[in-house]
């Protein structure tokens, strides 16, 4: 029973080192929890703010586009060291949650990129946090979680060559990739 317990204590001890004190729960701009918005159809009445034009988007049916909805964006830009979603984005986050919504059977995957400045374990951390500020903002706007996926490629994957503030802008992103 001794060698139980110690086993035990072994494995929590272990399972306690690979914690990480990296807190995955960005406040996500245009949230209910902000204030900008009050629910999943908020984005297409302007976010209260009168800023926002949210087009209709064709889901599902024959004109549908097979790998996400026609003609919206699929990169969302951050700012330097963040990982909160800029109220900008939100009618793009809008349109692609609608287009899952009417497609249950489809799925995407969130790449969460960086530039090359920092360490490749905090860039590859703040990738993932980046994919999952998308995901929960898409998940607000009534996305199913389990059609998404988030994954970090960190600054592995530039999407612009270069040191130049320019070319950071251009890499702190994530991408959405329908599958």
């Amino acid at each position: 029973m001794m060698k139980r317990y110690l086993m035990m204590a072994a494995l929590a001890v272990v399972l306690a080192g690979c914690g990480s004190n990296v807190k995955m729960d960005p406040p996500v701009e245009g949230s209910p929890t902000t204030g900008a918005s009050a629910g999943a159809g908020a984005g297409a009445t302007g976010q209260g703010t009168g800023e926002s034009t949210v087009t209709q988007v064709q889901a599902g049916g024959p004109g549908a586009d097979t790998q996400g909805p026609v003609g919206v964006g699929r990169v969302i830009l951050f700012d330097f060291d963040s990982f909160t979603v800029k109220p900008e984005y939100q009618g793009l986050v809008d349109q692609h949650a609608r287009f899952l919504q009417a497609n249950k059977g489809r799925g995407v995957s969130l790449e969460g990129h960086t530039d090359e400045r920092g360490s490749r374990e905090y860039n590859l951390a703040l990738g993932q946090k980046r994919a999952e500020a998308v995901r929960r903002a898409l998940t607000l706007v009534g996305a199913g979680d389990a059609q998404i996926e988030a994954v970090s490629f960190g600054e592995e994957k530039p999407a612009a060559a270069g040191s130049s503030e320019d070319a950071y802008s251009q890499n702190r992103r994530v991408e959405l990739r329908y599958r």
